[in-house]
């Protein structure tokens, strides 16, 4: 849930985006965090479900596994979260014990093409959001992991459109998904799994 913790952290950390933002931190430099809105869409995706397994590729400061974990806390579950800049790491298991969540929590380091292999699965929900560049590889690593009822939210969709189109286009001809871009903030890619 969201408690005085939890939002503390959040607001500490929407604030330190805000100010790098507008420093013009190189991009690699910033937290690269989600907008409190799409925040707001998985915590509410996540919350309602019990013992809810989340797998968030590209955790960056922990700011969107803060928003999942703490969903994933009113009914049970866990969030598996994969990182490979250990800068970012530090600051992310950091945070999330700030906010109270390490119990619901579990940082994975490196990169997660390689860590994904070994993860067993099943997954409830997947949060996509690492190099746009490795989308299509990623999810062909997590769907064997995933079953029926599964979802794949999939951000910067419209962002990053040149790059992303293919993953959008293949989702939606995938007889075995049902995919919808959702014009949220920078855009969600978000994919049902309907066949095992």
């Amino acid at each position: 849930m969201l408690d005085d913790r939890v939002n503390r952290v959040l607001a500490r950390l929407e604030a330190e985006d805000a100010e790098e933002r507008a420093a013009g931190r190189p991009v690699m430099e910033r937290s690269r965090a989600i907008t409190s809105t799409t925040g707001r869409f998985l915590f509410a995706l996540c919350a309602g479900q019990p013992s809810c397994e989340v797998l968030e590729l590209g955790g960056s400061r922990g700011y969107s596994t803060i928003w999942l974990g703490a969903a994933v806390r009113i009914l049970g579950g866990h969030v598996l979260s994969c990182e490979h800049d250990p800068a970012k790491l530090e600051r992310s298991t950091a945070n999330i014990a700030e906010a109270g969540l390490e119990d619901w929590v579990e940082v994975i380091p490196g990169d997660a093409r390689e860590t994904v292999p070994a993860l067993s699965g099943p997954f409830d929900v997947v949060f996509l959001d690492a190099e746009k560049e490795f989308y299509e590889e990623l999810f062909a690593l997590v769907r064997p992991k995933l079953e029926p009822g599964a979802v794949v939210v999939a951000d910067n969709i419209l962002s990053h459109g040149e790059t992303l189109a293919n993953y959008a286009e293949a989702r939606q001809a995938d007889p075995g998904l049902l995919s919808v871009t959702v014009p949220l903030d920078s855009g969600l890619e978000l994919t049902t799994v309907l066949t095992g």
